[in-house]
């Protein structure tokens, strides 16, 4: 069925065919048979018309248009990629970026989890490899008898050598002392990461421990040269019943100083007709030796202008348990004393059940020039106990009159005024420290003394 739209009729060429440039327009306003082979026929036409146009453009010109269209696909921004992804997702912005956040960190939780394992993996490694390798060593026995009293942790293992010490003994009957001389050391054990030590040289008797003498630290050397003669007061009877102990230590200011070694002399083997010096390998420490009381780290700073002395007990270690249940309360007290007298005193909070306390507690005392020389600073661990009097657990005196590391530490403040100088010590027995220091109650009366002192001394 024909519609009549009041128009005459068009030529089919003029109505079904529009070809300019290689663009093809179709416009179709009635279909027939004979219209269709007519597209058909034109559809053909043009596509003939478009391959002899691609045939006649040079190959320049298609190289040309090429590179155009993929640089117009290489502008296209990764953003613009990714704002069209989020825009397919039917979710919000915010819950997208939520997600992304949680799996970032996500994986860099597996991240980390895997570089653990793997650092893990290699201290295994490393701690197992030399006990591998000390296991052969460890079965071999050493055959040479051990002497009595000098047994060691691990006196029949094979080891590397600690070094020699040279001494010297010498007794004089009349005035009943004994003088023992620590001359040099060779051949040191290395205990620093450097392949040096610091060694120095603690000297006492034994059993009566009440006086304990050192040298001089030698700083990074293995073959040291001390030539230091240090007293005792002891009689011929106490003499042969009585054992010279030399022990070499290496010092550590911010840590325990460790052994290197040691020489136990009996005195009533040796022919004391004549002086004896000889040289004499290190040996292992013994096991005997007397209990460990502890440490305890604190610093000292004394300003000259205003005479103003600051000791701060920063913390303590490895503290004798003095409770049934294996812990104790600590708190320290420090006191001062001006010429072997009582003066001062301090100390800090308790600290409940523990046996390595933190205290970073500081304590000043007007301590003048004059004064200074005649102090002697006391440091002494109790253990609180509110039903019964308290438990010392350690003691400790600094000063121009005490030896070894208190007096080096003692004499570092003086050597560096207005500056904190810090170092750890060992505690020593009470019955030790009160034989060595010998304080008297408290100062007396002003009037009662034989010299004067100002008001600000008391």
């Amino acid at each position: 069925m024909k519609v009549d739209d009041g128009k005459p009729p068009a030529a089919p060429g003029e109505r079904h065919r529009n070809v300019s440039r290689g663009h093809v327009d179709l416009a179709v306003t009635s279909v027939s048979k004979c219209d269709v082979d007519f597209v058909l026929l034109n559809l053909a036409n043009a596509v003939k018309e478009h391959v002899c146009l691609v045939e006649k453009i040079p190959l320049g010109h298609l190289h040309h248009r090429l590179t155009t269209m993929s640089s117009s696909f290489k502008n296209t921004s990764i953003t613009d990629v990714i704002d069209g992804i989020i825009e397919n997702i039917p979710l919000p912005d915010w819950a997208i970026y939520v997600l992304a956040a949680a799996g970032a960190v996500l994986l860099l939780l597996v991240v980390c989890c895997v570089c653990a394992c793997c650092c893990r993996r290699r201290r295994k490694k490393r701690r197992q490899k030399p006990t591998v390798k000390l296991q052969p060593q460890s079965q071999q026995i050493n055959s040479e008898p051990v002497e009595a009293g000098a047994g060691g942790r691990n006196s029949g293992v094979a080891e590397q050598p600690r070094g020699k010490l040279l001494y010297s003994l010498e007794f004089d009957a009349a005035l009943s002392e004994l003088k023992v001389g620590v001359k040099e050391a060779r051949n040191l054990k290395a205990m620093d990461l450097g392949g040096t030590s610091d060694p120095y040289v603690k000297v006492y008797l034994l059993p009566d421990k009440t006086v304990t003498c050192e040298t001089k630290v030698m700083k990074s050397t293995l073959n040291a040269t001390f030539n230091e003669t240090f007293s005792f007061q002891i009689s011929k009877a106490a003499l042969v019943k009585s054992t010279a102990v030399l022990q070499v230590f290496d010092f550590d200011r911010f840590s325990k100083n460790d052994i290197i070694g040691e020489l136990r002399l009996k005195l009533g083997q040796v022919d004391w007709t004549h002086i004896i010096e000889e040289w004499r390998d290190l040996q292992e420490p013994a096991d005997m030796e007397e209990e460990n009381l502890g440490e305890i780290c604190f610093s000292l700073r004394y300003v000259p202008t205003s005479s103003k002395l600051t000791v701060v007990i920063l913390e303590a270690r490895n503290l004798k348990s003095t409770d049934l249940d294996g812990r104790s309360d600590p708190y320290v007290k420090v006191q001062l004393a001006l010429d072997k007298r009582k003066w001062k005193k301090k100390k800090t909070s308790v600290k409940k059940n523990t046996l390595d306390p933190y205290y970073n507690e500081a304590f000043s005392f007007k301590v003048t020039m004059a004064q200074i020389q005649r102090v002697t600073l006391v440091i002494s661990v109790w253990d609180h106990d509110p039903m019964t009097p308290n438990d010392p657990a350690g003691k400790i005196f600094l000063g121009c009159d005490a030896a070894g590391n208190q007096l080096r530490h003692w004499g570092d403040m003086l050597a560096y005024p207005r500056r904190p100088v810090a170092q750890w010590h060992s505690l020593l027995s009470e019955q030790q420290v009160n034989a060595a220091l010998g304080l008297k109650k408290k100062i007396p009366l002003v009037n009662s003394l034989p010299f004067s002192l100002n008001k600000s001394e008391l």
